[in-house]
């Protein structure tokens, strides 16, 4: 059995791939009016619904920024700078929920449109089994501004079709939380979907369907919500979630899903 989690505003309260522009800035990987762009991006991204128009704006955005840019030195600002920029903006409710999920063997799976040398670093820091992410096309070592594989609407269903093939889950009994409504594939194709911050659209629609509606808005630091939890040195240290937080996760799993009878 499986939880599929949605990552930006799902799990964390900004968007993963517009939060490192800062980093890329001081390592010369963009300039100042690269910044002010991602960051105009993001505040449209926290205030407004990302619908499908939306999305593929923020999509071309990055992907024409990144064309030219070395992977390792991605990767590695990436590795240095993950806790600093990626630690405070974890919900404090989602990493419950994840503990919950885990508590009772559940495999957890990050499902995610940001690109995977982002999504797969945050899913080690948060102990997920598996990340499934965008993956931009690379010509010797370096992005060439296309995407190869794109994690996104029926992108994000695929993919979790495909990983319950290979790893024999009944999808009728895994769950899948995300807050966009530009998601529905990927909640539709489980059986216990749940909206997370909803848009208005998927809102509408999870009340239709009668799906639960969590509201997640306290973004914690792991590290101190976990006591002695490792530097950022040791990124898969700290997706240690703990017994503590093993057991917070199980008390909102059992809220979260007491009344469900299916």
């Amino acid at each position: 059995m499986a939880a599929f989690f949605d990552l930006d505003k799902t799990i964390i309260a900004k968007s993963s791939t517009l939060a490192f522009s800062r980093p890329f800035f001081d390592e010369g990987l963009i300039n100042r009016r690269s910044v002010l762009k991602s960051s105009y991006a993001q505040f449209l991204f926290l205030l407004t619904a990302a619908d499908a128009d939306q999305v593929e704006r923020l999509r071309k955005h990055v992907t024409q920024m990144c064309a030219g840019w070395d992977v390792d030195q991605v990767r590695t600002i990436v590795a240095e700078t993950l806790h600093d920029i990626v630690d405070p903006l974890v919900f404090a409710e989602a990493a419950e929920l994840i503990a919950g999920h885990r508590a009772r063997g559940h495999d957890v799976v990050i499902v995610s449109a940001s690109g995977s040398e982002i999504v797969e670093p945050i899913g080690e820091m948060l102990g997920v089994d598996t990340s499934v992410a965008s993956r931009m096309q690379v010509v010797d070592g370096k992005y060439s501004g296309e995407v190869e594989f794109y994690c996104y609407g029926e992108g994000k269903r695929t993919a979790i079709r495909e990983i319950a093939a290979e790893r024999g889950y009944d999808l009728d009994l895994c769950f899948a939380y995300s807050d966009s409504i530009t998601d529905l594939p990927m909640l539709e194709v489980v059986g216990h979907p749940t909206a997370v911050n909803p848009d208005r659209a998927l809102r509408k629609a999870a009340s239709a369907a009668g799906w639960p509606v969590l509201s997640f808005n306290r973004p914690v630091s792991l590290r101190e919500r976990i006591p002695g939890a490792p530097s950022r040195t040791t990124v898969t240290g700290a997706a240690a979630v703990g017994v503590g937080a093993a057991v917070a996760g199980g008390i909102t799993y059992a809220f979260v899903h007491r009344t469900r009878g299916r």
